[in-house]
């Protein structure tokens, strides 16, 4: 039986640099199976690249739209994009 996988680049806008959003990312990531990265963007958004089953990809949407206690996030964008990165961790990247 095969997972549908997905794979996204999704936009985090708000209070989200400062406040540890890679770091939470990185560890909800890692707990939902996902691969990808996540870094600080220059205009203050956090990006992501998120990999993954449809169901950890979708879960992990809902997550980014809360975010850790100190964060307040204004807005989730995300857009599919080809392929899918093996499995190999979920990593914070500058």
């Amino acid at each position: 039986m095969t997972t549908d996988r997905r794979a996204l680049i999704v936009r985090i806008r708000g209070r989200v640099q400062g406040v540890g959003f890679r770091l939470w990312t990185q560890a909800e990531a890692r707990t939902l199976g996902l691969s990808g990265w996540v870094r600080n963007g220059s205009d203050g958004s956090v990006t992501a690249r998120i990999a993954g089953s449809e169901q950890a990809v979708s879960t992990m949407l809902q997550r980014f739209r809360e975010g850790p206690a100190a964060a307040a996030v204004s807005s989730v964008t995300s857009e599919a994009i080809d392929g899918d990165q093996p499995a190999n961790g979920f990593n914070i990247v500058e």
